[in-house]
């Protein structure tokens, strides 16, 4: 398995899986505008995808989006888009993903990576725990 940060010329392996993944929450399939979406956050320089490539086949990618503590004065990453397509799945590809993304938020020095999942989501959580992850129980969150 090959993981690589994606570029504008790995939009048309990340768009379908950008896709597949808006699917799994439901919404309507959007080809064309996933391609737009994810271009757009590329050359503006609005994200970070990493891509998993398998015998030549894209099978998964995470998206982060930066941020900033105020608090400690550094970016932050928030691990908003992770998915990995089902013949994939179990593989290790999910958890070669997320190590690849700590080590790019450890390689900068940034203060860390946040992800949110729903509590039913138990596999998951389970991967995230294992990669060294720790649920907040300190903050409430408000939408």
């Amino acid at each position: 398995m090959e993981i690589l940060q994606a570029t504008i010329d790995h939009v048309e392996y990340v768009a379908v899986l950008f896709d597949a993944y808006r699917q799994y929450y439901g919404q309507d399939a959007d080809l064309e505008g996933a391609k737009k979406f994810l271009s757009e956050r590329i050359q503006q320089n609005e994200s970070v995808i990493f891509v998993a490539f398998k015998d030549g086949q894209a099978v998964g990618f995470t998206q982060l989006y930066p941020a900033f503590s105020s608090v400690s004065m550094k970016r932050q990453w928030i691990l908003n888009d992770l998915f990995v397509k089902a013949d994939a799945r179990n593989l290790g590809t999910g958890k070669a993903i997320l190590q690849t993304a700590q080590e790019f938020v450890k390689n900068l020095g940034h203060k860390g990576l946040l992800l949110e999942t729903t509590p039913d989501n138990t596999k998951a959580q389970k991967l995230y725990e294992s990669l060294g992850w720790k649920r907040e129980e300190n903050f409430y969150y408000y939408w």
